[in-house]
């Protein structure tokens, strides 16, 4: 559909849109991404031995929120980015936020630290295979982000896929915290962003082509 026959449909009437539809429709792409992604996890990576200790770490928390509070962020951005002519306003700020804040408390961590143990906080144990990880379990959200995205009316495409892409990776970063032991904030503020800026990229990338309408 080109923009000019999308102008002719609204002014002709379309019939009343579904209230909350684009909501249900992310709400599904979510779903079954975030399910396809741990059945990934669990086959591929498992559960880490010890992630029932993690929990009673309040920096595991601290990682799940610096996840979750990015898939708020970029969740509200593709939404927008699904409607034509809608405004992100504040959503970049706040996209933005999190990461600021993991690299105020990484610079923290690293300037109290030893200068021997700065380079064993910001690589951690797996610092190699964490953000190809991250990426391999945001291939199904990414699939199923663009594919709710191309039902719907994006004009922004490159941005709108980048959207998609970020949301996808802070899932799939999400699901990774199951097998992940990592808790420094020096590495969750390099190694998990650069797993979550690999789909974001890759949806950018995408977007171009596959949201074109």
């Amino acid at each position: 559909m080109k923009t000019d026959d999308l102008v002719m449909l609204l002014a002709n009437g379309g019939g009343a849109a579904e209230r909350h539809a684009l909501a249900r429709r992310y709400a599904l792409a979510i779903a079954l991404g975030l399910a396809t992604a741990t059945l990934l996890l669990l086959a591929l990576l498992g559960v880490s031995h010890s992630f029932g200790a993690s929990l009673l770490s309040p920096m595991f928390w601290v990682k799940l929120g610096y996840v979750a509070s990015l898939a708020v962020a970029s969740l509200l951005a593709v939404l927008r980015l699904s409607r034509p002519g809608a405004r992100l306003d504040w959503v970049p700020a706040a996209t933005a936020v999190p990461v600021l804040l993991m690299w105020a408390l990484a610079v923290a961590v690293l300037l109290a630290a030893d200068p021997v143990q700065r380079l064993g906080l910001l690589l951690g144990a797996t610092w190699a295979v964490c953000p190809f990880l991250i990426a391999m379990l945001s291939v199904p959200l990414l699939v199923a982000n663009l594919w709710a995205m191309r039902g719907l009316a994006p004009t922004r495409l490159t941005l709108a896929g980048a959207a998609a892409g970020l949301l996808s990776g802070s899932c799939g970063a999400l699901v990774y915290c199951l097998h992940c032991p990592e808790l420094g904030a020096p590495f969750l503020g390099v190694w998990y962003l650069l797993g979550m800026l690999i789909p974001t990229a890759a949806g950018a990338l995408l977007g171009r082509y596959t949201l074109r309408w």
